[in-house]
């Protein structure tokens, strides 16, 4: 894989490179709530910019059908990029129409320019490949060189991620580079103890991970909604607690191989508990109670780990030379419930083993709790991505900069 390194010692100016970044941020109306993406992204723009590059940025933002949805425009993005980069940002309307054409030719060296959400067009997710060929070809016709940075989106066979590579010559950003060499280290020559936590709400989501997990972690740590699904497994009462009751057995398997292989599976000793779940908006008080993780009342729901939970999860990460993290261990939306991922945080603040934040959820929850992103080895921009890589699964983009 050739990275911006060799592209920037080739010589940039004057040459139009499109570079795919993760913008997908998430918001409130127009507000940005979290712009840890397109901090991430910076780097590579900045170094292309400041070599003189016509830099052209792309992006999808949420889940738009195919058209156009002033809800989810990068407009904001945009905006927030230029304020970080020190330097107005031009953004085209579109995504391969008249506005990105002339947005795009009116560039001069050093300038920088955003399109409109690429899925905006259908062709950027299609299944198809005729027709997802047919829209990188006119992303093509935008640019000179192509430069992979967008981690989170490097799982889909997208258009700008799979298919346009593939028509120009194409070098990983700053920020893929960096990805890849800390996903090396989670799964080639681990120092060990490994310890790896996961959180979140859904085990289905995590059980091809969970399953790579079982041998070459040795020790894991569960939490989140998709612990409730395994204290189901041991044969406890979780009351209104997320359950993926179809789950129940895959995950028994789980814990009977963990047991086998001398892997140690922690699970909750004790869990916060009401009877309806928090008012994420006002963050009104919840008043939850503390109760053990085998006796959770019918009637109740789990929205985080207990107090002695967080204890023994704090001991299980202390001695690690290797920690993986992925998913919240309660509702850290709300002050209530956030104690439990707030330990776990500091838990890998307080190690002295290399640190991984997996993206999504956790990286969000690492910044809205206040915490130092310096003091970690390093926060994922992609959440599904890193599981996906792994569970060893082939990744699309990472594919499609390695031809």
């Amino acid at each position: 894989m050739k990275t911006i390194d060799e592209l920037l010692s080739e010589g940039v100016a004057g040459k139009r490179v499109f570079v795919r970044a993760d913008l997908n941020v998430p918001l409130d109306g127009t507000a940005i709530t979290d712009d840890g993406r397109i901090r991430a992204v910076l780097p590579t723009v900045k170094a292309l910019a400041d070599a003189g590059a016509r830099v052209v940025v792309a992006s999808h933002l949420g889940r738009p059908k195919g058209a156009p949805d002033p809800a989810f425009s990068l407009a904001p993005a945009a905006a927030r990029l230029g304020e970080l980069l020190g330097a107005d940002v031009a953004f085209a309307e579109d995504t391969v129409g008249e506005s990105a054409t002339s947005t795009v030719s009116g560039l001069a060296d050093g300038q920088v320019a955003v399109l409109e959400n690429l899925r905006f067009n259908p062709g950027e997710t299609a299944k198809d490949d005729a027709d997802r060929g047919a829209f990188a070809d006119r992303l093509a016709a935008l640019a000179d060189v192509y430069v992979g940075d967008g981690f989170g989106a490097v799982h889909r066979k997208h258009a700008s991620v799979f298919d346009l590579p593939k028509k120009l010559p194409h070098y990983a950003g700053h920020l893929i580079a960096t990805e890849v060499g800390v996903l090396k280290k989670l799964t080639e020559d681990v120092e060990r103890p490994y310890v790896v936590a996961l959180g979140g709400a859904k085990v289905s989501d995590k059980l091809a991970v969970i399953d790579q997990l079982l041998d070459r972690a040795d020790r894991l740590l569960i939490g989140g909604g998709m612990a409730y699904t395994f204290l189901k497994a041991k044969g406890y009462e979780v009351g209104k607690s997320l359950l993926q009751e179809d789950q129940v057995p895959a995950v028994t398997e789980y814990l009977e191989r963990a047991e086998k292989q001398g892997v140690e599976l922690v699970l909750p000793v004790d869990a916060l508990v009401s009877t309806d779940f928090p008012d994420l908006k006002t963050k009104a008080p919840a008043n939850p109670a503390v109760v053990a993780a085998d006796a959770i009342p019918a009637d109740q729901e789990g929205l985080d780990i207990g107090p002695e939970t967080r204890k023994l999860y704090a001991s299980k990460l202390a001695d690690a030379a290797t920690v993986f993290w992925n998913g919240p261990m309660g509702v850290f939306e709300h002050p209530d419930y956030a104690e439990g991922t707030k330990a776990v945080a500091q838990a890998l603040v307080d190690s002295q083993g290399f640190t991984v934040v997996g993206g999504g959820d956790s990286a969000a929850a690492v910044r809205t709790l206040g915490f130092d992103e310096q003091a970690f080895g390093h926060i994922s921009t992609g959440g599904g991505a890193s599981l996906e890589y792994l569970e060893g699964k082939t990744l699309p983009g990472l594919a499609a900069l390695e031809d």
